[in-house]
Order: C-alpha cells, then sequence, then structure tokens
C-alpha cells in the first residue's frame, strides 16, 4: 500500500477537542503510516475554510458555546456538507455528532440547526447528566467488536428512520432515549457520544474508517498490543462495581 495516500482533515480544532479527541487523529494518522500509507493531515481552524477534498474528516467533542459557534461556521462554510456529497468519511464524537445532526440545543437554550448528514435531533436531557464508562456493541454490519468509550454529556439524540444505531449499549446511555442506542451513522458518516479517546480504546474503528476511504476489504496487519491492553484494562475496570 505504499504507493496510496490519504488526506485526514481534522475540523475546528481550536473549538471542538475539549476532551482528548485530538487523540482519534493520532490514531488514525498512525495506523495508515504502519500501512505504508502517505497521510497528508490538515488542522483547520474554525477561522479556515474547510477543504472539499479531504478523505477522512475528524470532529471532537466541546463545549455549549464553541459548538454553536462551530455549528454557525460550518453551515456558512459549507466544506464539510460538499465534502460528504462527494463521498468522504466522516466520523464525529459528542458535540460535533450532534451538530452533523438536523438541530441540538445550544447554550442559549435555543434549537440550533446542525448540518443534516446524520438523520437525528438532539434535545437537552432533564435528568442526571450521562457521565461514565460505556460498552456497546457495534451495529454486526459494520464488523467490528465491542466498543468501548467513556460518555459526558447532557444531550439526548433520537434516530430517525434513515439514521442506523451505531451501537447498542451493555452498560452506560449512548443517546440516552432509554431505547439502548448508541450513535448513528449512515454510509459513510459516523457519530458517537464515545471519549476515550474513542480511536485508542477502538483501533478496529480507525482501520474501518481507512478501509473506507480506500475502498478496500482488508488491510495489512499491524502490532496491536498496545490497544488490546488499553482495551481489556479499560473493559475491565468499567465492568467492576463501584
Amino acid at each position: 500500500m505504499s504507493d496510496s495516500s490519504l488526506r485526514l482533515v481534522w475540523v475546528y480544532p481550536d473549538l471542538l477537542s475539549t476532551y482528548g479527541d485530538q487523540g482519534n487523529v493520532l490514531v488514525v494518522q498512525r495506523r495508515a503510516e504502519q500501512r505504508g500509507l502517505h497521510v497528508e493531515r490538515v488542522d483547520v481552524r474554525s477561522d479556515q475554510p474547510v477543504p472539499t477534498s479531504g478523505d477522512i474528516y475528524l470532529i471532537g467533542g466541546g463545549e455549549d458555546r464553541p459548538q454553536r459557534l462551530a455549528s454557525e461556521r460550518l453551515r456558512r462554510d459549507g466544506g464539510l456538507s460538499r465534502a460528504a456529497s462527494n463521498g468522504a468519511i466522516i466520523f464525529s464524537v459528542c458535540a460535533g455528532y450532534q451538530i452533523l445532526g438536523h438541530e441540538f440545543i445550544n447554550d442559549l437554550g435555543e434549537r440550533e440547526a446542525g448540518l443534516g448528514l446524520i438523520d437525528v435531533i438532539s434535545t437537552r436531557g432533564e435528568g442526571a447528566r450521562c457521565v461514565g464508562d460505556v460498552l456497546a456493541d457495534i451495529d454486526p454490519r459494520l464488523g467490528l467488536p465491542q466498543l468501548t468509550g467513556f460518555e459526558n454529556h447532557q444531550g439526548i439524540t433520537h434516530l430517525g428512520p434513515t439514521a442506523r444505531p451505531f451501537a447498542r449499549t451493555v452498560f452506560g446511555n449512548g443517546n440516552g432515549t432509554g431505547d439502548g442506542t448508541e450513535g448513528a451513522y449512515n454510509d459513510t458518516v459516523f457519530g458517537t457520544y464515545m471519549h476515550g479517546p474513542v480511536m485508542a480504546r477502538n483501533p478496529q474503528i480507525a482501520d474501518l474508517l481507512l478501509k473506507l476511504a480506500l475502498d478496500v476489504n482488508a488491510l495489512p496487519p499491524t502490532d496491536d498490543r498496545w490497544y488490546e491492553a488499553l482495551r481489556a484494562e479499560r473493559i475491565t475496570a468499567a465492568s467492576q462495581p463501584a
């Protein structure tokens, strides 16, 4: 795969990188380079245009006001939506996940329009905040092992008819709707509430994005001992009684 190249776009690190989600970019980049891929990484700040020629776009979590600013600027810019129309792979976390939906509740308590790239709507929960470790079974159509991550959100995300649940919770809240769903996706756009960062805990997700971007069914193997040790430690810790 040494003749292949990949353009990796990290969207708005100045607004949406509150919970260590930049680790997702590092993991995707590292796992691509381990396979001999040349990676061009583009970090796009919120005062810069989002390029439309990327292969994989990553968006992290953030607090309420930065989320509103990010949504406003992404709508005005239009680059991420055009990239999605071109078939780019997009993976979003928490606030980024809500932005990719049709709407969410912003820091002013108002409904804020999202990008409509996933058929979801997010509201604000009235009960306790969703905080803690999560274990979930990823949609079997994606061929991935169990999802492990950490959630920290007040939002509740409702899936529309064209959105598939990314996973079903074994424990934890996920989308917060009480139906056991966690995250959502369509063919090329993914959203989850999982931090951790989620790619470090679940490197197979990074590999899935690479396969989709490269349009291949398999990737050369890599040394996953570090990742598997982290996964096992976090799954064990999360499974222990409080």
